[in-house]
Parts: structure tokens; sequence; C-alpha cells
């Protein structure tokens, strides 16, 4: 990627109209991110840790809260750092780090969701068949496949919008680097690539949800043909934690991205919800709705505190 660009550091100013509230909004960012590092490393921990949940389901549940410790600690650190009263610059390589491991790490969750929606959609619906089908070697593939492809998307946003030279201001209106305040900032006509750039970012999310939306449409289908009410409820609660961590997870990319006319103060908000606390309540959905998850929390929590009393 060429640097054209004069400016070598940016300006990050943070959420628009928090002015005097950077104590308070410390503390509680601080909260956030360290309940979601404990509860995604719970989660891998009861995953690993139980050969009970060595199945492809939970498989791909490892890797999303892999990618829910890393999405957050993207602009957190530097968010806390600045709210402790620290420098606000972040340097011009740091910025395109921003931009390149957010949008990374976003795309291969988007794509993990389809992924897992995929595997839901064999377990209900071709349970005998199931084994064969999502077999070790295909969720490896699988696995690697959201990581590759979404490395993909992030490399061609990245180079998007840091292929415009940057000579003059510096000054980020936001509270980290991300492709809609960087473009303004751009010395030159960022029309052509705001345009591809709209489609690329909305494109993507939007096939992912249908592709979810098929395989959640053909889960209900089988779902409706079981006789039995107790097997329609075992069926539905698989699901429903991965449905709900959906809409938590593809709502934030609909408002931001796809609203007509941006609003700063909106955007801010929506992406504190998405880069902190969607990551720190997904442990809570697949764990509160989970009777083996629980079980291997437990099991994990009481053999903790059993080394802490030696």
């Amino acid at each position: 990627m060429r640097n054209t660009s004069k400016v070598t550091e940016f300006i990050l100013l943070g959420i628009p109209h928090t002015e005097d509230l950077e104590t308070m909004l410390f503390v509680l960012f601080l909260s956030f991110y360290i309940f979601t590092l404990m509860g995604n490393l719970l989660i891998l921990l009861a995953i690993v840790s139980s050969t009970r949940l060595h199945t492809p389901m939970y498989f791909f549940l490892c890797k999303l809260s892999v990618c829910d410790i890393f999405f957050p600690s993207v602009s957190s650190p530097k968010m806390l750092f600045y709210l402790a009263g620290k420098s606000r610059a972040i340097s011009y390589a740091g910025c395109v780090s921003q931009l390149f491991f957010y949008h990374f790490l976003g795309c291969t969750e988007c794509f993990l969701y389809t992924v897992m929606a995929y595997d839901r959609f064999v377990a209900i619906c071709y349970p005998l068949r199931y084994a064969i089908i999502m077999s070790h070697k295909v969720c490896a593939i699988l696995a690697m496949g959201t990581s590759f492809f979404g490395c993909i998307q992030a490399i061609f946003l990245t180079t998007l919008t840091f292929q415009l030279p940057y000579c003059g201001p510096n000054e980020v209106d936001y509270y980290f680097c991300d492709i809609p305040v960087m473009l303004k900032l751009a010395c030159a006509d960022t029309s052509a690539l705001e345009m591809v750039g709209f489609i690329s970012v909305g494109l993507m999310p939007l096939s992912c949800f249908l592709l979810i939306l098929t395989s959640y449409s053909c889960i209900v289908y089988a779902i409706l043909q079981i006789r039995s009410t107790e097997g329609q409820r075992r069926a539905f609660s698989t699901c429903s934690a991965h449905l709900t961590a959906i809409l938590f997870s593809f709502m934030p990319v609909v408002l931001i991205y796809l609203q007509p006319t941006p609003n700063p103060w909106l955007n801010a908000t929506v992406q504190v919800l998405n880069n902190l606390v969607t990551p720190m309540i997904n442990p809570l959905i697949y764990s509160l709705r989970n009777k083996e998850v629980k079980y291997s929390l437990r099991k994990v929590l009481e053999e903790m505190a059993l080394s802490h009393e030696k």
C-alpha cells in the first residue's frame, strides 16, 4: 500500500458531544472491555476443557469468542488511553491498522455467523448425515474461509481508503479510524470511492444475511415437520441464541453504513454498542441458553476456585 500522504499522524477527537464526561466514560468502557475479555475467555476455556463440546457448533462458537476478544481490542485500548487524559494522536500506520483489523474481524464474524447458520441447517435438516457433511476437514476449511474472505474484504476497503492523499486536516471526528470519517479528510474527490465502499460494505452483510435467512427458513420448515412438541422446543432452543447474536451483530452495520445522512453522535453510540457491548453479551447469550455450556462453565469456575484455595 503506497503512502502518498503528507499527514504523518491523525488526532482522534473522540465521541461527539461527550465533553467533560471522560472519567465516567473511561470507567464504563473499561468495565465493558474487562467483562468482554473475561466472558469470552471463560467460553473458550469451557469449550476447550470439555470433550462433550468438541463438536462443529462449539468449534465455530470458539472462533467467534476469539474474534470477540480481538474485535473490541482494535479500538478500545486507544480510546481508553485518551479518555484517561493521554495523547489523542495516532500514527498514520496505526490508523491504517485500526481500519484494516476492524473490517477484517468484523467481516470474519459476519461470514462466521453465516457458517454457523449453515451448521444449524445441516444439523436439523440432515441429522443422520451431519457428522459426514460437517467433518473435521470441512469445519477447518469453513473456519479458514471466513478469515480468508474477511482479510480480502478488509484489504480492499483499506486500500480504497488510504490510496487517497491526506495532505491537510488531520482531526478525525470519531474515536477510531473508520471509512466514513477518513474519507472526509482526503484531499481529493471521494464521491466515486464512497459509492464503491457503500456497495462493498453493504453488499457483503446483505449477502450473508440473505444466506442466513435462507438457512433459517429451511430450518423453520424442518422444525414444523417435527411432530413432537418437545422436539420442536429443543430444535428452536439450539437456534434462538444464534439468531439473537445475529440481530445484535447486523443491526449496527445497517444503522451506520446504510443510512442516507450520517449522524456522527448516533454512529459513535451504535459503534460503541457494536465494538464493546455485543462482544460482551455474546458469551451470555450462548451460555444462558445452553445447558451444556453452563455445565462446562460451572466446572471451569469450580476448578479455578479449588486451585485458588490451594
